[in-house]
Formats: structure tokens, C-alpha cells, sequence
């Protein structure tokens, strides 16, 4: 892996990622960033949070309709509402055992595996009782 500078860019969109709790999108973080330095260019937060999630400094959170980001590290589980598009973490304990059943199974060498709940969030299933 290629030395990557600490840059005052990356560690912006890194303070980004770790002061929020709701899983934001690369615009998301864009935006925050773009308030507190407006020179900064879209390319240059998408490209340090490519960097950040490479380097495994944020968590790369692939969910239906746009990537989100997380600075949770430990390995867990996420859920997708359906209706509002909002990612929660999942209150299950990541299952390790998964990763080595799956090896032995199939001779596949298991890193991790990610899995994502999808349904309606209870504002959404709440909003939809109101209806």
C-alpha cells in the first residue's frame, strides 16, 4: 500500500465522518466540509474518503442508492430503511463463525463478510400508520 500524507483535507473529512452518527453520503460529508473550508472541491472529499475507508480509518457502508460512511470500526451489521433511505446499526453481534464456515466450505479465504438488514425504519412505520 502507497505512504499516503496526512493532509489538513483528509483529516477535515475525517473530523467529518467521526462527529456524525448517521451514516452520512460522500455529499453529506461534502457539504459539512465545504462549511468549514469553501475552496475545498467535491473530488478532493471523495478521493480522501476513498483513501480514509482504504486505509481503514472509516467503514465504506455499501447500501442501496449511495455508499455511506462510517467511523465505527469494529465489524457490525447495518440496517437500510426503505422508506426514509436511513442506515442504523444493527444491535447483532458480528458472527466470525460465518467467515470460517464459509472457508471451509468452499476453500474461499474470508476476510469479512457485511450484511444489511432492509426494511421500515419506526418513523417511516409510524408515518405510514398516520396514512
Amino acid at each position: 500500500m502507497k505512504q499516503q500524507r496526512n493532509s489538513r483535507q483528509r483529516q477535515m473529512v475525517l473530523d467529518a465522518v467521526s462527529t456524525r452518527c448517521d451514516h452520512p453520503t460522500a455529499d453529506q460529508i461534502y457539504l459539512d466540509v465545504r462549511s468549514k473550508d469553501d475552496k475545498i472541491s467535491r473530488g478532493t472529499v471523495y478521493r480522501n474518503l476513498g483513501v480514509l475507508s482504504e486505509d481503514g480509518e472509516i467503514t465504506n457502508v455499501k447500501v442501496p442508492a449511495a455508499d455511506r460512511y462510517d467511523s465505527r470500526l469494529e465489524r457490525h451489521y447495518h440496517m437500510f430503511c426503505t422508506g426514509c433511505g436511513g442506515v442504523f446499526d444493527a444491535p447483532l453481534p458480528y458472527h466470525e463463525a460465518y467467515d470460517l464456515q464459509i472457508a471451509r466450505q468452499t476453500g474461499f479465504q474470508v476476510t469479512r463478510h457485511r450484511m444489511i438488514f432492509e426494511g421500515l425504519c419506526p418513523a417511516c412505520l409510524a408515518r405510514q400508520k398516520e396514512k
